[in-house]
């Protein structure tokens, strides 16, 4: 049983693959013309979003009414942060309401963590903290890859992952490489030296199962996904890569690439993209995409956190939670 969600590092399989069946359950739910069930009602949410976020941040709002739960958005400049309140006061004042679930993403590492030590009767929701994680996004980038092999009678386990791009600030990224060694995918990470350290293939970061490739032809070669990160444009100040220009020709993913190295893969984007930079508009745009149907399965995949903290659920039969209206 779960009390918080705070990253893919430290699930189990078991827990893993609990929260990936019950997202694929409320997949059905996004498809009805009425699009709520009655899982949650009486419950609260609150998204503390102290951080931008457009996919995340509405995918959550969503969810919490989907499941007909009581849901509260705070962004930073609804916040008594911007006056000066400390994080911790801000959600023990929050606390103070009775809020079943805290969902919370912070620009430093470990903000969730630090909450769920501190708080009594709330679970917390990793929404994304500092260059730590975003374990949501990995649940549903692997439901994603889940429905498409479904298609071609493979199983997500047992694939060849390339991650391209900026790995050392993403936190999906790390949540993504926790997420597939669970499921014994082999991942090649790919990049140059500067936004791949090589700290990342060593035993104590992640078990030492990671290669690490700084050509892009070889780093995608015969993959079966590849995982575009977006190029974080705003940390360009620190000279990571010479320009962007430079980068984009060396590293941007291309349908010529593709079509040359990966001709089977499909590609995943976690958003926003930066189109020519990292990843071109025709991928983005083709049959290769994966990226709307992640989108689409964020919603799910949200729904199935929320209602497995919420009503402490361990079982993979939730059928009676999303069979009604509410």
């Amino acid at each position: 049983m779960l009390k918080h969600l705070l990253g893919i590092e430290g699930l189990t399989l078991e827990q893993l693959e609990f929260l990936l069946g019950n997202a694929g359950q409320f997949v059905e739910v996004g498809t009805r013309e009425l699009k709520k069930v009655p899982a949650l009602r009486g419950k609260t949410i609150v998204n503390l979003f102290l951080e931008p976020s457009t996919r995340t941040r509405a995918s959550f709002e969503i969810a919490g009414k989907r499941l007909s739960a009581d849901t509260i958005n705070i962004g930073a400049s609804d916040s008594s942060v911007v006056k000066g309140e400390t994080l911790l006061d801000t959600a023990r004042n929050l606390e103070a309401m009775a809020p079943d679930i805290l969902v919370i993403r912070h620009k430093e590492s470990g903000a969730p963590h630090f909450l769920a030590r501190h708080l009594t009767n709330t679970c917390v929701v990793n929404a994304g903290d500092g260059l730590h994680e975003h374990p949501t996004q990995a649940l549903l980038d692997i439901l994603t890859l889940r429905q498409h092999f479904k298609t071609k009678q493979r199983d997500v386990r047992g694939l060849k992952i390339a991650i391209v791009g900026d790995v050392r600030h993403s936190r999906v990224a790390r949540s993504n490489i926790w997420a597939h060694r669970l499921l014994g995918n082999q991942v090649t990470l790919v990049g140059p030296p500067t936004l791949v350290p090589a700290e990342f293939a060593d035993v104590r970061s992640f078990g030492g199962s990671l290669k690490i490739e700084h050509n892009l032809a070889r780093g995608i070669e015969g993959a079966d996904v590849v995982l575009c990160l977006r190029m974080q444009l705003e940390r360009q100040t620190e000279h990571f890569v010479p320009t962007l220009e430079e980068y984009s020709h060396e590293y941007c993913v291309s349908e010529r690439m593709l079509s040359r190295y990966a001709p089977d893969s499909v590609v995943l984007h976690p958003g926003p993209a930066n189109r020519g930079t990292e990843i071109s508009g025709e991928v983005l745009d083709g049959k290769r995409s994966l990226v709307t149907q992640q989108v689409n399965n964020g919603v799910a995949v949200r729904m199935a956190v929320l209602f497995a903290l919420a009503t402490g659920s361990h079982s993979t039969d939730i059928a009676g939670g999303v069979g009604g209206a509410a």
